[in-house]
């Protein structure tokens, strides 16, 4: 069985076409600026050849339509025609309270996702033209939608709740929802499986750090918190997002700076985080060149960055009654060894500690970077997101 993974983000599509039955990849990569007349792909062939095509992509249906022609290629392609697609899994960012898994997309999944276009309007849409487009492109091969929201339903009500009248969250959903939801997922059970340990027996705290960053704490196979909220903006300090911001500072700058909803919004979301701080870059490589270099003000952002993080570790191991694993994933957690090593300074009282022999250096391979005489197991595991929404795809189109 053949299956495409799409992720339809605002201005880019990321995919991944698995043959499952013989467990590998036949092609994948990236459409980026979409809408933009200097669009272009990003391809890895079968044989792991990387090539950029360029051409104009209006909108994702194009976009789309020029990763297929690209998968089939003669030059490039890893499939002779379209017919050999029997399935697409889709990540879809919300779910709101609707879904609490993966499920087969019919005509009512599709109203149920456009319901939760108020609350995440960023990235509902453009996951829906991906479905759209596929079922247009490829007509009657089953596609799967699969949340990020997911697998933080979970979390009992005293985590996911507000202190806000509880008719508000009665009437709008305003709760605590949480994301990056498949990537926790992979890595927790992945990190189990590298440490030889049962996933149900293990309290488990999984950083997700990239320019979108978030904490989870997971006991025995269940979330019970996460750092992102009602949206993708809540928690830890982010490449362009605030994270954790009193409301009442919001509304002040508001009311100062003359700002509408819409602005308020743009400068939380994009104009804010590290980028904000260090008023340089939102990229963590380009932060860490600078502080080595005297820049103060990105040193600062750096510290800002890694505080947060160790706070959540705190507070999510005491909401968990101790802990066994720490993972570091995402693209920030997987190859910044300074940040990790910052996070995880001075934590020894929580029986913390890396052995900086075994992460100095180390980018996106899996390896715990703990000593062996720590109980807390900190380990490195590489996120594939596509992996999961493959398996997830494969659950439910089997199933009938």
């Amino acid at each position: 069985m053949k299956i495409l993974v799409l992720n339809c983000g605002s201005s880019s599509i990321k995919y991944k076409l698995f043959d499952i039955d013989s467990k590998t990849t036949l092609g994948q990569g990236g459409v980026e600026k979409v809408g933009m007349t200097d669009s272009f792909l990003k391809h890895e062939t079968p044989s792991g050849e990387k090539i950029v095509l360029q051409k104009e992509i209006l909108e994702h249906g194009a976009g789309i339509a020029f990763i297929l022609e690209t998968l089939t290629s003669k030059e490039y392609g890893g499939i002779s025609s379209l017919q050999e697609i029997n399935a697409i899994g889709h990540r879809v960012v919300h779910g709101g309270e609707k879904f609490n898994k993966s499920v087969l997309i019919t005509d009512e999944v599709i109203k149920n996702i456009e319901a939760c276009i108020d609350i995440a309007p960023l990235h509902n849409p453009p996951n829906l033209a991906g479905i759209r487009a596929m079922a247009k492109l490829i007509p009657g091969v089953p596609q799967v939608a699969v949340f990020d929201t997911t697998f933080h339903q979970t979390m009992p009500p005293h985590a996911y709740l507000y202190g806000i009248p509880y008719t508000l969250y009665k009437k709008y959903g305003i709760r605590r929802y949480g994301f990056h939801g498949t990537s926790h997922r992979y890595v927790s059970r992945r990190a189990c499986e590298i440490l030889n340990v049962k996933y149900e027996t293990q309290k488990i705290i999984s950083l997700h750090i990239g320019n979108g960053a978030s904490a989870t704490a997971i006991a025995y196979g269940k979330v019970i918190d996460t750092s992102l909220g009602f949206t993708p903006i809540e928690g830890l300090l982010m490449g362009t997002r605030c994270g954790d911001l009193d409301i009442g500072a919001a509304t002040y700058l508001m009311d100062k700076e003359n700002l509408d909803t819409k602005a308020a919004s743009d400068l939380l979301n994009k104009q804010s985080g590290l980028l904000g701080l260090s008023e340089a870059s939102s990229d963590m490589r380009d932060l860490e060149k600078a502080a080595s270099e005297g820049n103060l003000q990105a040193q600062t952002a750096l510290e800002v960055f890694a505080y947060r993080i160790k706070k959540y570790i705190g507070a999510y191991a005491a909401a968990l009654g101790g802990l066994d694993v720490l993972i570091f994933t995402g693209g920030i957690g997987e190859n910044s060894w300074g940040t990790r090593s910052a996070v995880c300074k001075d934590m020894e009282f929580f029986d913390i500690e890396i052995d900086e022999t075994k992460n100095d250096g180390l980018r996106g391979k899996e390896t715990v970077i703990s000593p062996k005489s720590r109980r807390v197991k900190v380990i490195v595991v590489p996120t594939d997101e596509e992996f999961m929404i493959a398996e997830d795809t494969l659950k439910n189109v089997t199933r009938f």
